[in-house]
């Protein structure tokens, strides 16, 4: 009973928002309810932008990431591979066909 009643609350606290699991390690309590809050009264539109936003950065180091493992892809490379990892491979393959093929030149490392 009291697991359950444990479940409950966990739940309850997870949907208001304060979630205190997904606190990085090196986030004191303190700090994290002051981000928390500062979410929770930030405007739909801005939530939406900040989210475009982290997406564009991550797509960048994903990409920067490419560039280092295939240092003499071409831009177009460098797409296709990216889209590979957004898509995987079976809808990679349907949308794009061929145009990447495994064993192109520029797919082995330095």
């Amino acid at each position: 009973m009291a697991e359950r009643a444990r479940t409950f609350l966990d739940m309850k606290t997870v949907s208001r928002g304060h979630n205190d699991s997904m606190r990085p390690a090196d986030t004191s309590p303190e700090a994290w309810s002051v981000l928390t809050a500062l979410q929770r009264r930030m405007p739909p539109a801005e939530k939406m932008q900040l989210a475009f936003e982290w997406s564009e950065i991550i797509r960048q180091f994903a990409e920067a990431g490419l560039r280092e493992r295939y240092p003499r892809a071409s831009e177009r490379e460098i797409f296709l591979r990216s889209a590979r990892q957004s898509l995987g491979e079976e809808l990679f393959r349907k949308v794009y066909g061929h145009e990447l093929p495994d064993d192109a030149p520029s797919c082995q490392n330095l």
